[in-house]
């Protein structure tokens, strides 16, 4: 990714190893609870997440790089915002939470799909999660909280394309994941949220 990026600022800690997350079955029914850590160690327990790709008017996603601190996939560059609800939280009332704690940013946003997925970065430390996307709209400048993000900036998707392509070890698994799905299956919904914009 290219050096162009705007640099985060501090920010109140908004994420815990403590708070409770949700953990599901294969079709994403609530089925308990247990910490972060403890759904992030070893090969990770099946939890709640979801994933937020935030554009512009001008056609361009808002990306991030993970803050160095990050027990899992530090430095990497990842997609606009992505967490977890908590346990007994609404995940649309938890991804607008998160978005407004890391970004500074408020926008309506607009559901397309849920996957499953699994990935693991170490021998101590995995994602094992059921992920619900989301893409909006926002121009507003963000200001992002730095215990969560060292850098973001904004880029074509044909740029980022480019630089999945050319040098994906950069890039968080569920990201590179969830790319491909959105360009393949979704962008159609994507294109729709510009036109929604260029009539209002």
């Amino acid at each position: 990714m290219a050096s162009t990026s705007s640099v985060a600022i501090a920010h109140p800690i908004v994420s815990f190893d403590t708070e409770k997350l949700i953990l599901v079955d294969a079709q994403d029914h609530a089925i308990g609870s247990l910490s972060k850590s403890e759904c992030h160690e070893g090969k990770g327990i099946l939890h709640r997440a979801f994933s937020l790709f935030i554009f512009n008017d001008a056609g361009e996603l808002l990306v991030h790089k993970r803050s160095p601190h990050k027990p899992l996939w530090p430095n990497y560059w990842s997609n606009s915002c992505c967490s977890h609800p908590r346990y007994g939280e609404d995940t649309t009332v938890a991804a607008n939470r998160r978005l407004k704690e890391e970004l500074q940013l408020s926008c309506k946003l607009f559901y397309l799909y849920k996957f499953q997925y699994h990935a693991v970065y170490s021998p101590t430390g995995a994602e094992h999660e059921l992920c619900w996307v989301f893409i909006g709209l926002n121009n507003d400048p963000a200001q992002a909280n730095a215990n969560e993000i060292s850098e973001f900036r904004h880029i074509q998707a044909d740029q980022l394309d480019q630089a999945m392509a050319q040098r994906p070890q950069d890039f968080t698994p569920w990201f590179k994941m969830e790319w491909a799905t959105i360009r393949q299956k979704y962008w159609s919904q994507v294109d729709l949220l510009f036109k929604q914009t260029e009539r209002s």
